[in-house]
């Protein structure tokens, strides 16, 4: 029989790098019930509030004697925490190329709030329609907006969030990932659409200057003669 779990999942969204941001997470508890926290920063950044979502909900564990198995979006903070923190608190929380580690007080906070709990950390794809991910999303991004959303605590059965599917919607992730493949990629060119009037530009910085602020316009990446053609014949061109 398969051990009993404790569910996390967490996310953290900054409006601005740094800027207003939020943090949401859902915890779902041996006893079954599920709890929703989030909160707000004024001036912050993604990194703080992923962290900070993190922390927040292992505190809230106290001292579980469950495993707990956390998801999250976020390899900064995976990273961090089962492969750096050693190195850094080794180096008085320097680098390899000596400079200082950012959000140390987040990161020692962390370290506290692991201590005397078994965690399996997962890191998962983010917006690829994973209901506990997508839920912690609309969390962190309402905070970060200034809304602050209505958060759930009660029986599971009352949650209407499925938290214990994990299956991805795999052409939501395929799209996400040649969406980032694509913005990676060397520019061809970059072309715009302004009142009828289609435009090349060598540079994101031409092509910005000219969509910036206008309304009713599109604009496009391309990565090859080709990839320019097709978009330009898709824009009725």
């Amino acid at each position: 029989m398969e051990k009993e779990k404790i569910i996390i999942y967490t996310d953290g969204s900054s409006l601005g790098n740094p800027g207003p941001g939020g943090w949401g997470a859902v915890v779902v508890t041996q006893k079954k019930t599920v709890v929703e926290l989030g909160g707000a920063d004024k001036n912050t950044t993604n990194n703080k509030m992923e962290l900070t979502a993190i922390i927040e909900a292992l505190r809230y564990l106290k001292k579980p004697n469950k495993e707990i198995v956390v998801y999250t979006d976020s390899s900064y903070a995976i990273n961090g925490i089962t492969k750096w923190v050693k190195n850094w608190q080794a180096n008085n929380w320097t680098k390899r190329d000596k400079t200082e580690v950012l959000n140390r007080d987040l990161w020692e906070a962390l370290i506290e709030a692991t201590k005397g709990k078994s965690i399996k950390w997962i890191h998962v794809s983010g917006h690829s329609g994973l209901p506990g991910n997508e839920r912690v999303d609309a969390i962190a991004t309402s905070f970060a907006r200034g809304v602050e959303p209505k958060l759930f605590k009660g029986l599971k059965n009352k949650y209407d969030v499925d938290v214990f599917n994990v299956t991805y919607d795999e052409k939501r992730k395929n799209e996400r990932s040649v969406s980032r493949a694509r913005s990676r990629a060397k520019a061809y060119s970059y072309i715009s659409l302004v009142d009828g009037a289609l435009e090349r530009h060598s540079s994101w910085s031409e092509c910005e200057s000219r969509v910036k602020g206008k309304k009713g316009v599109k604009y496009k990446k391309t990565l090859s003669k080709k990839d320019e053609d097709t978009i330009i014949k898709e824009w009725g061109m």
